[in-house]
């Protein structure tokens, strides 16, 4: 596809410098990228490459100034960053919405009803009583089971796995290999040292605009809903147990994992290899930091870190005390030689 810099700026409203009729195709990053090309400057870290790239337009912030001539278009914005991203949006909007029909083979049952403009990829399964809202893409071999709701311009990608009764909402996208409502770890010990399985027969409700990752599971609830509250974005690899809730617009980095019936708030904030145990409450806006243990309850707003996780700014204190040590232990042996020296001569 071809666009010109007078309509990538119509786009993202930002004010075109040089020729407006410079044609790109496709995208680039500043460093790498061709005549033809669109790229962006975000990072000042990046800014040697803005005088020697050869992309036809450039996004940038309204504020930067530049230090020399340049000799790509450039289309000033307030936040490049963003400009850039409503692009690839825009972009990726339009070749799904190149994707319509059913192909086969595939199955779906007689009960499933959709809306319109609903793209079903080949070695789908759609089962009974399945609904499925307008504009919504199921790609190849996802499987969606009985009873499950999908809401309207959603995005399932191959190889997704959604048991039955779940509930996934409007703008909602699944990125591969992710399972939703598969059984929460609910064993029951029994006296004789064996485990007895503990039905779940509860469900998992995605709300509007959530992002999943690949390889992601949420388990369904024992009883009630595993729920992901509107805007909540979850990385690749993160496990979510059974009657989990991670709020509005919560973030999630990969390989974290959440155990049963933990509360997550609103806008936490959640670095990778987080682990947290259940049943206990995570505040809105609380920011946990990567590889932390969290085995207790963090307070809204409240940075933690480490294993066992703790207030963050105490962490730090703490690993610069420590890098300290080898010094301490050196001060105080002189102070005790010092003491000992002085305790002699009074003798």
């Amino acid at each position: 596809m071809t666009f010109p810099a007078s309509q990538i700026a119509l786009i993202i409203n930002g004010k075109i410098e040089g020729d407006a009729g410079a044609v790109v195709t496709s995208f680039g990053k500043i460093e790498e990228a061709q005549k033809g090309q669109l790229s962006f400057l975000a990072n000042p870290k990046y800014e040697e490459y803005l005088y020697s790239t050869q992309a036809s337009v450039i996004i940038i912030n309204d504020i930067f100034e530049l230090k020399r001539p340049v000799s790509a278009t450039l289309i000033r914005v307030p936040d490049a960053y963003t400009a850039f991203a409503t692009l690839l949006a825009k972009y990726q909007e339009i070749m799904e919405q190149q994707l319509s029909g059913i192909q086969q083979p595939s199955y779906i049952a007689k009960t499933v009803s959709y809306g319109e403009n609903v793209y079903i990829g080949a070695f789908a399964y759609i089962g009974e009583n399945v609904k499925i809202g307008n504009h919504s893409k199921i790609f190849p071999n996802a499987f969606i089971g009985d009873g499950v709701t999908i809401g309207n311009n959603s995005i399932i990608h191959p190889g997704v796995k959604i048991y039955h009764d779940c509930k996934v909402g409007n703008q909602v996208i699944i990125h591969a290999g992710t399972v939703v409502g598969s059984d929460g770890f609910g064993f029951a010990p029994q006296a004789d040292g064996s485990f007895k399985k503990v039905p779940q027969i509860g469900n998992v409700v995605i709300e509007d605009n959530v992002e999943i990752g690949a390889n992601t599971t949420i388990d369904r609830a024992t009883i009630g809903s595993t729920l992901i509250k509107s805007g909540a974005k979850l990385d690749n690899l993160i496990q979510v147990a059974h009657n989990v809730e991670i709020g509005h617009s919560t973030v999630m980095a990969a390989q974290s994992g959440v155990s049963g019936s933990t509360k997550i708030g609103n806008g936490a904030m959640i670095g990778g290899q987080v682990g947290i145990v259940g049943h206990i409450q995570i505040g809105d806006g609380a920011k946990i930091n990567a590889q932390s243990g969290v085995s207790k309850s963090v307070e809204p707003g409240k940075a933690v870190t480490g294993s066992p996780a703790y207030e963050y700014t105490a962490a730090l204190r703490s690993q610069a005390i420590s890098r300290k040590l080898p010094e301490l232990e050196k001060r105080i042996k002189e102070l005790e030689a010092l003491v000992k020296q002085l305790v002699n001569e009074k003798v």
